[in-house]
Protein backbone atom coordinates (compact mmCIF):
# COMPACT_ATOMS: atom_id res chain seq x y z
CA UNK A 1 0.00 0.00 0.00
CA UNK A 2 1.75 3.31 -1.06
CA UNK A 3 1.53 6.60 0.87
CA UNK A 4 -1.52 7.70 -0.62
CA UNK A 5 -3.46 4.85 -0.63
CA UNK A 6 -2.84 4.50 2.80
CA UNK A 7 -4.07 8.14 3.50
CA UNK A 8 -7.35 7.21 1.14
CA UNK A 9 -8.11 4.14 3.57
CA UNK A 10 -7.88 6.21 6.79
CA UNK A 11 -11.02 8.27 8.72
CA UNK A 12 -10.39 12.57 8.25
CA UNK A 13 -10.70 12.84 11.80
CA UNK A 14 -9.92 16.74 11.60
CA UNK A 15 -12.79 17.62 9.27
CA UNK A 16 -15.84 19.22 10.75
CA UNK A 17 -17.96 17.13 8.54
CA UNK A 18 -16.61 13.80 10.24
CA UNK A 19 -16.78 15.06 14.02
CA UNK A 20 -20.71 16.47 13.53
CA UNK A 21 -21.85 13.45 11.44
CA UNK A 22 -19.95 11.01 14.36
CA UNK A 23 -21.27 13.03 17.12
CA UNK A 24 -24.42 12.97 15.41
CA UNK A 25 -24.31 8.96 14.91
CA UNK A 26 -23.02 8.58 18.68
CA UNK A 27 -26.60 9.95 20.10
CA UNK A 28 -28.12 7.71 18.38
CA UNK A 29 -28.03 4.64 20.72
CA UNK A 30 -29.83 6.95 23.53
CA UNK A 31 -32.90 5.63 21.67
CA UNK A 32 -33.48 2.19 22.85
CA UNK A 33 -30.18 0.85 24.75
CA UNK A 34 -29.93 4.26 27.22
CA UNK A 35 -33.59 3.22 28.07
CA UNK A 36 -34.05 -0.46 27.71
CA UNK A 37 -32.55 -0.47 31.25
CA UNK A 38 -35.43 1.65 32.97
CA UNK A 39 -38.22 -0.17 31.23
CA UNK A 40 -39.30 -1.57 34.66
CA UNK A 41 -39.06 1.32 36.81
CA UNK A 42 -41.25 3.59 34.39
CA UNK A 43 -43.53 -0.09 34.36
CA UNK A 44 -43.68 0.78 37.91
CA UNK A 45 -44.27 4.48 37.58
CA UNK A 46 -47.13 4.30 35.25
CA UNK A 47 -48.69 0.76 36.70
CA UNK A 48 -48.08 -0.82 33.73
CA UNK A 49 -48.30 -4.60 32.22
CA UNK A 50 -44.83 -5.47 31.00
CA UNK A 51 -46.52 -5.32 27.24
CA UNK A 52 -47.34 -1.92 27.23
CA UNK A 53 -44.17 -0.90 28.74
CA UNK A 54 -42.33 -2.62 25.81
CA UNK A 55 -44.48 0.08 23.62
CA UNK A 56 -41.45 2.53 24.89
CA UNK A 57 -39.21 0.91 22.57
CA UNK A 58 -41.29 -0.65 19.37
CA UNK A 59 -42.87 2.84 19.07
CA UNK A 60 -40.17 4.42 18.71
CA UNK A 61 -39.27 2.37 15.58
CA UNK A 62 -42.59 1.93 14.38
CA UNK A 63 -42.68 5.19 12.73
CA UNK A 64 -39.39 4.89 11.09
CA UNK A 65 -40.18 1.81 9.23
CA UNK A 66 -43.12 3.85 7.49
CA UNK A 67 -42.34 7.63 7.37
CA UNK A 68 -37.97 7.05 6.65
CA UNK A 69 -38.21 7.12 2.45
CA UNK A 70 -40.18 10.43 2.68
CA UNK A 71 -37.81 11.56 5.24
CA UNK A 72 -34.88 10.85 2.16
CA UNK A 73 -37.34 12.66 -0.07
CA UNK A 74 -37.24 15.50 2.32
CA UNK A 75 -33.17 15.13 2.76
CA UNK A 76 -32.47 15.29 -0.75
CA UNK A 77 -35.15 18.54 -1.91
CA UNK A 78 -34.35 20.70 1.03
CA UNK A 79 -30.70 19.52 2.00
CA UNK A 80 -28.95 17.46 4.41
CA UNK A 81 -27.63 20.02 7.06
CA UNK A 82 -31.27 21.23 7.69
CA UNK A 83 -32.48 18.51 7.71
CA UNK A 84 -29.92 17.15 10.49
CA UNK A 85 -30.25 20.46 12.89
CA UNK A 86 -33.92 20.37 13.03
CA UNK A 87 -33.76 15.86 13.55
CA UNK A 88 -31.03 16.49 16.15
CA UNK A 89 -33.81 18.92 18.38
CA UNK A 90 -36.67 17.14 17.23
CA UNK A 91 -34.49 14.43 19.02
CA UNK A 92 -33.34 15.77 22.04
CA UNK A 93 -36.20 18.03 22.42
CA UNK A 94 -39.23 15.47 22.69
CA UNK A 95 -36.53 12.77 23.86
CA UNK A 96 -35.92 15.27 27.13
CA UNK A 97 -39.70 16.27 27.62
CA UNK A 98 -40.56 12.37 28.23
CA UNK A 99 -39.12 13.26 31.85
CA UNK A 100 -41.62 16.07 32.51
CA UNK A 101 -44.34 13.87 30.82
CA UNK A 102 -47.31 13.09 33.26
CA UNK A 103 -48.92 10.22 31.89
CA UNK A 104 -48.15 7.37 29.74
CA UNK A 105 -50.00 8.03 26.69
CA UNK A 106 -47.87 11.62 26.65
CA UNK A 107 -44.58 9.37 26.83
CA UNK A 108 -45.79 7.54 23.84
CA UNK A 109 -47.02 10.34 21.63
CA UNK A 110 -43.39 11.89 22.61
CA UNK A 111 -41.62 8.34 21.77
CA UNK A 112 -43.31 8.64 18.27
CA UNK A 113 -42.38 12.00 17.36
CA UNK A 114 -38.69 11.47 18.74
CA UNK A 115 -38.44 8.08 16.51
CA UNK A 116 -39.10 10.20 13.17
CA UNK A 117 -36.18 12.48 14.12
CA UNK A 118 -34.28 9.79 15.09
CA UNK A 119 -35.11 7.91 11.42
CA UNK A 120 -33.92 11.86 10.29
CA UNK A 121 -30.21 11.50 12.06
CA UNK A 122 -29.69 7.82 10.91
CA UNK A 123 -30.83 9.04 6.62
CA UNK A 124 -28.93 12.89 7.00
CA UNK A 125 -25.72 11.55 8.70
CA UNK A 126 -25.24 8.95 6.47
CA UNK A 127 -25.86 10.54 2.98
CA UNK A 128 -23.55 13.37 4.19
CA UNK A 129 -20.69 10.42 4.92
CA UNK A 130 -21.63 9.06 0.56
CA UNK A 131 -22.29 12.50 -0.30
CA UNK A 132 -18.36 13.74 1.28
CA UNK A 133 -16.07 10.61 0.31
CA UNK A 134 -15.56 8.56 -2.35
CA UNK A 135 -14.25 4.97 -3.01
CA UNK A 136 -12.19 3.40 0.26
CA UNK A 137 -12.42 6.28 2.42
CA UNK A 138 -15.77 6.32 2.09
CA UNK A 139 -15.91 2.67 3.08
CA UNK A 140 -13.39 4.15 5.74
CA UNK A 141 -16.16 6.75 7.24
CA UNK A 142 -18.76 4.45 7.53
CA UNK A 143 -16.45 2.05 9.55
CA UNK A 144 -15.63 4.76 12.28
CA UNK A 145 -19.63 5.38 12.04
CA UNK A 146 -20.09 1.97 13.23
CA UNK A 147 -17.89 1.78 15.58
CA UNK A 148 -19.57 5.10 16.78
CA UNK A 149 -22.82 3.40 16.84
CA UNK A 150 -21.36 0.60 18.41
CA UNK A 151 -19.57 2.73 21.20
CA UNK A 152 -22.75 4.65 22.32
CA UNK A 153 -24.88 0.91 22.53
CA UNK A 154 -21.99 -0.55 24.88
CA UNK A 155 -22.33 2.69 26.93
CA UNK A 156 -25.44 3.90 27.43
CA UNK A 157 -26.95 1.12 29.25
CA UNK A 158 -24.80 1.28 31.69
CA UNK A 159 -25.51 5.29 31.88
CA UNK A 160 -29.15 4.53 31.95
CA UNK A 161 -29.11 1.96 34.27
CA UNK A 162 -27.32 4.14 36.80
CA UNK A 163 -29.81 6.97 36.34
CA UNK A 164 -32.69 4.33 36.44
CA UNK A 165 -31.56 4.28 40.04
CA UNK A 166 -32.04 7.65 40.61
CA UNK A 167 -35.33 7.98 39.11
CA UNK A 168 -37.71 6.78 36.23
CA UNK A 169 -37.38 10.15 34.39
CA UNK A 170 -33.47 10.47 35.01
CA UNK A 171 -32.42 8.86 31.67
CA UNK A 172 -34.58 10.85 29.18
CA UNK A 173 -32.84 14.38 30.58
CA UNK A 174 -29.85 13.00 28.96
CA UNK A 175 -31.31 13.40 25.31
CA UNK A 176 -30.54 17.17 25.72
CA UNK A 177 -27.01 17.01 25.25
CA UNK A 178 -28.35 16.77 21.73
CA UNK A 179 -29.23 20.83 21.63
CA UNK A 180 -25.69 22.06 21.35
CA UNK A 181 -24.92 19.79 19.27
CA UNK A 182 -27.53 20.85 16.58
CA UNK A 183 -26.65 24.41 17.29
CA UNK A 184 -22.83 23.49 16.25
CA UNK A 185 -24.08 21.86 13.03
CA UNK A 186 -25.97 24.48 11.90
CA UNK A 187 -22.79 26.82 12.13
CA UNK A 188 -20.00 24.16 10.96
CA UNK A 189 -21.47 21.87 8.72
CA UNK A 190 -20.96 22.71 5.56
CA UNK A 191 -23.85 22.01 2.74
CA UNK A 192 -23.02 19.61 0.02
CA UNK A 193 -23.44 20.79 -3.16
CA UNK A 194 -25.84 18.52 -5.41
CA UNK A 195 -27.91 17.93 -8.14
CA UNK A 196 -31.21 18.06 -6.52
CA UNK A 197 -34.10 16.69 -8.32
CA UNK A 198 -37.53 18.82 -7.85
CA UNK A 199 -39.86 17.35 -9.16
CA UNK A 200 -41.81 14.53 -6.81
CA UNK A 201 -42.83 11.63 -9.04
CA UNK A 202 -39.20 12.25 -10.94
CA UNK A 203 -37.35 11.80 -7.29
CA UNK A 204 -39.89 8.73 -6.51
CA UNK A 205 -38.87 6.88 -9.74
CA UNK A 206 -35.26 7.77 -8.67
CA UNK A 207 -35.15 6.64 -5.73
CA UNK A 208 -37.08 3.78 -6.77
CA UNK A 209 -34.71 2.33 -9.13
CA UNK A 210 -32.35 1.52 -6.11
CA UNK A 211 -34.52 -1.32 -5.49
CA UNK A 212 -34.15 -2.66 -8.99
CA UNK A 213 -31.85 -5.30 -9.59
CA UNK A 214 -29.60 -8.47 -7.41
CA UNK A 215 -27.69 -5.97 -6.17
CA UNK A 216 -30.42 -4.07 -4.17
CA UNK A 217 -31.45 -7.23 -2.81
CA UNK A 218 -27.91 -8.14 -1.86
CA UNK A 219 -27.53 -4.91 0.41
CA UNK A 220 -31.17 -4.15 1.30
CA UNK A 221 -31.40 -7.89 2.30
CA UNK A 222 -28.20 -7.68 4.26
CA UNK A 223 -29.26 -4.42 6.58
CA UNK A 224 -32.63 -6.35 7.24
CA UNK A 225 -30.73 -9.99 8.30
CA UNK A 226 -28.54 -7.97 10.68
CA UNK A 227 -30.75 -6.45 12.66
CA UNK A 228 -33.23 -8.92 12.55
CA UNK A 229 -30.42 -11.57 13.79
CA UNK A 230 -28.63 -8.76 16.02
CA UNK A 231 -32.01 -7.71 17.74
CA UNK A 232 -33.48 -11.02 17.53
CA UNK A 233 -30.66 -13.42 17.91
CA UNK A 234 -28.20 -11.66 20.32
CA UNK A 235 -30.07 -8.88 22.03
CA UNK A 236 -33.62 -10.83 23.09
CA UNK A 237 -33.35 -14.62 22.87
CA UNK A 238 -29.51 -15.04 24.00
CA UNK A 239 -30.37 -13.21 27.01
CA UNK A 240 -33.36 -16.09 27.58
CA UNK A 241 -30.43 -18.68 26.85
CA UNK A 242 -27.98 -17.20 29.18
CA UNK A 243 -30.29 -16.88 32.33
CA UNK A 244 -32.08 -20.10 32.11
CA UNK A 245 -29.31 -22.39 30.97
CA UNK A 246 -26.82 -20.89 33.40
CA UNK A 247 -28.55 -18.87 35.81
CA UNK A 248 -26.53 -15.79 34.80
CA UNK A 249 -27.36 -12.41 36.30
CA UNK A 250 -28.40 -9.17 34.07
CA UNK A 251 -24.91 -7.66 34.81
CA UNK A 252 -23.16 -10.69 33.93
CA UNK A 253 -25.46 -11.21 30.59
CA UNK A 254 -24.90 -7.53 29.62
CA UNK A 255 -20.90 -7.94 29.89
CA UNK A 256 -21.44 -11.25 27.37
CA UNK A 257 -23.39 -8.69 25.39
CA UNK A 258 -20.79 -6.28 25.07
CA UNK A 259 -18.52 -8.49 23.49
CA UNK A 260 -20.34 -7.97 20.04
CA UNK A 261 -20.06 -4.30 20.64
CA UNK A 262 -16.35 -4.34 21.31
CA UNK A 263 -15.52 -6.60 18.36
CA UNK A 264 -17.49 -4.13 15.92
CA UNK A 265 -15.98 -0.84 17.09
CA UNK A 266 -12.48 -3.09 16.28
CA UNK A 267 -12.97 -4.26 13.22
CA UNK A 268 -15.45 -1.48 11.63
CA UNK A 269 -12.35 0.93 12.05
CA UNK A 270 -10.56 -1.17 9.86
CA UNK A 271 -12.84 -1.15 7.07
CA UNK A 272 -11.62 1.51 4.67
CA UNK A 273 -7.98 -1.12 4.44
CA UNK A 274 -10.61 -3.90 3.62
CA UNK A 275 -12.28 -2.21 1.45
CA UNK A 276 -8.55 -1.55 -0.69
CA UNK A 277 -8.70 -5.34 -0.72
CA UNK A 278 -12.36 -6.67 -1.14
CA UNK A 279 -15.44 -5.66 -2.81
CA UNK A 280 -18.80 -4.98 -0.71
CA UNK A 281 -20.40 -7.62 -2.05
CA UNK A 282 -16.97 -9.58 -0.83
CA UNK A 283 -17.14 -7.88 2.83
CA UNK A 284 -21.10 -8.46 2.77
CA UNK A 285 -20.21 -12.20 2.35
CA UNK A 286 -17.46 -12.44 4.75
CA UNK A 287 -19.80 -10.55 7.21
CA UNK A 288 -22.76 -13.32 7.28
CA UNK A 289 -20.20 -16.18 7.21
CA UNK A 290 -19.14 -14.48 11.43
CA UNK A 291 -22.66 -14.41 11.53
CA UNK A 292 -22.70 -18.35 11.34
CA UNK A 293 -19.78 -19.38 12.73
CA UNK A 294 -20.84 -16.80 16.19
CA UNK A 295 -24.47 -18.20 16.36
CA UNK A 296 -23.11 -21.83 15.39
CA UNK A 297 -20.77 -21.53 18.59
CA UNK A 298 -23.29 -20.30 20.55
CA UNK A 299 -25.58 -23.03 19.92
CA UNK A 300 -22.88 -25.57 21.05
CA UNK A 301 -21.00 -23.73 23.48
CA UNK A 302 -20.67 -25.39 27.22
CA UNK A 303 -19.92 -22.33 29.03
CA UNK A 304 -20.47 -17.99 29.20
CA UNK A 305 -17.20 -17.81 28.92
CA UNK A 306 -17.51 -19.71 25.36
CA UNK A 307 -20.93 -17.81 25.05
CA UNK A 308 -19.27 -14.81 24.96
CA UNK A 309 -16.16 -15.49 22.85
CA UNK A 310 -19.38 -16.49 20.21
CA UNK A 311 -21.08 -13.48 20.46
CA UNK A 312 -17.62 -11.52 19.81
CA UNK A 313 -17.33 -13.11 16.42
CA UNK A 314 -20.66 -12.27 15.63
CA UNK A 315 -19.82 -8.39 16.45
CA UNK A 316 -17.14 -9.03 13.74
CA UNK A 317 -19.50 -9.94 11.17
CA UNK A 318 -21.76 -5.99 12.45
CA UNK A 319 -18.11 -4.60 11.64
CA UNK A 320 -17.37 -6.02 8.35
CA UNK A 321 -20.37 -6.05 6.78
CA UNK A 322 -22.26 -2.72 7.76
CA UNK A 323 -20.32 -0.56 6.67
CA UNK A 324 -20.03 -1.69 3.46
CA UNK A 325 -23.90 -2.07 2.85
CA UNK A 326 -23.97 1.83 3.18
CA UNK A 327 -20.88 2.31 1.15
CA UNK A 328 -22.80 0.13 -1.33
CA UNK A 329 -26.16 1.64 -1.29
CA UNK A 330 -24.72 4.99 -1.79
CA UNK A 331 -23.57 3.67 -5.36
CA UNK A 332 -26.89 2.26 -6.33
CA UNK A 333 -28.46 5.19 -7.30
CA UNK A 334 -27.22 8.49 -8.86
CA UNK A 335 -26.18 11.24 -5.80
CA UNK A 336 -29.44 13.67 -6.16
CA UNK A 337 -31.75 10.45 -5.49
CA UNK A 338 -28.83 9.36 -2.40
CA UNK A 339 -30.47 10.28 0.22
CA UNK A 340 -34.08 8.20 -0.51
CA UNK A 341 -31.93 5.43 -1.49
CA UNK A 342 -30.54 5.48 2.43
CA UNK A 343 -33.20 6.12 3.87
CA UNK A 344 -34.83 2.62 2.73
CA UNK A 345 -32.21 1.13 3.53
CA UNK A 346 -33.33 2.95 7.14
CA UNK A 347 -36.94 1.31 6.64
CA UNK A 348 -35.57 -2.26 6.51
CA UNK A 349 -32.83 -1.59 9.13
CA UNK A 350 -35.93 -0.69 11.48
CA UNK A 351 -38.22 -3.50 10.29
CA UNK A 352 -35.66 -6.08 11.27
CA UNK A 353 -35.02 -4.60 14.91
CA UNK A 354 -39.09 -4.77 14.91
CA UNK A 355 -39.61 -7.88 13.57
CA UNK A 356 -36.57 -10.11 15.03
CA UNK A 357 -37.50 -10.04 18.68
CA UNK A 358 -40.79 -11.38 17.89
CA UNK A 359 -39.32 -13.95 15.65
CA UNK A 360 -36.76 -15.48 17.92
CA UNK A 361 -38.97 -15.41 21.18
CA UNK A 362 -42.08 -16.93 19.02
CA UNK A 363 -39.93 -19.60 17.64
CA UNK A 364 -37.65 -20.20 20.76
CA UNK A 365 -40.83 -20.94 22.85
CA UNK A 366 -42.13 -23.55 20.55
CA UNK A 367 -38.65 -25.33 19.34
CA UNK A 368 -35.77 -23.46 22.14
CA UNK A 369 -33.52 -21.26 21.50
CA UNK A 370 -30.50 -23.84 20.94
CA UNK A 371 -31.97 -25.26 18.10
CA UNK A 372 -33.05 -22.00 16.39
CA UNK A 373 -29.72 -20.45 17.05
CA UNK A 374 -28.42 -23.40 14.75
CA UNK A 375 -31.22 -22.97 12.22
CA UNK A 376 -29.98 -19.06 12.01
CA UNK A 377 -26.11 -20.41 11.84
CA UNK A 378 -26.85 -22.42 9.03
CA UNK A 379 -28.86 -19.96 6.96
CA UNK A 380 -26.59 -16.91 6.98
CA UNK A 381 -23.50 -19.65 6.55
CA UNK A 382 -26.12 -20.37 3.56
CA UNK A 383 -26.71 -16.81 2.80
CA UNK A 384 -22.51 -16.27 2.75
CA UNK A 385 -22.42 -18.58 -0.40
CA UNK A 386 -25.14 -16.75 -1.93
CA UNK A 387 -23.87 -13.51 -1.78
CA UNK A 388 -20.44 -14.83 -3.13
CA UNK A 389 -21.49 -16.63 -6.19
CA UNK A 390 -24.36 -14.11 -7.42
CA UNK A 391 -24.43 -11.00 -8.71
CA UNK A 392 -21.28 -8.76 -10.05
CA UNK A 393 -18.42 -7.67 -8.20
CA UNK A 394 -18.99 -3.82 -8.34
CA UNK A 395 -15.75 -1.95 -7.60
CA UNK A 396 -15.67 0.88 -5.12
CA UNK A 397 -17.53 4.46 -6.05
CA UNK A 398 -19.34 2.91 -8.96
CA UNK A 399 -22.62 4.89 -9.25
CA UNK A 400 -25.59 3.36 -10.60
CA UNK A 401 -26.80 5.19 -13.90
CA UNK A 402 -29.24 7.63 -13.46
CA UNK A 403 -32.63 7.05 -14.30
CA UNK A 404 -33.01 10.72 -15.38
CA UNK A 405 -30.41 10.91 -17.81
Amino acid sequence: MTGSDSDRARVPWRSPTVQIVLASTLLAPLGVPLVSPALPVVRDAFALTDARASLLVSAYFAVGIVLSPFIGLVVDRVGRRRVLVWSLLGFSVTGGAIAFAPTFDVVLALRLVQGVASAGVFVTTVTIIADAYEGVQRNAVFGANIAALSLGAAVFPLLGGALAAVSWSAPFLVYFVGVPLALVAAVALEEPTSDRETRSLAYLRGAASALVGRDAGTYYGAAFVTELLTLGAIATALPFLLSAEFALAPLFIGVALLASEGAAIVVSMQNGRLARRFTNRQLVAVGYGCFGVGLAAMWVAPTPAAVAVAVGVFGAGLGVSMPAVDAAVSDLVAERYRAGALSIRNSTTFLGRAAGPVLFTGLGAVVGYRPLLAVAAAGTLALAVATLLTGRQSPHGTPHPDPGD
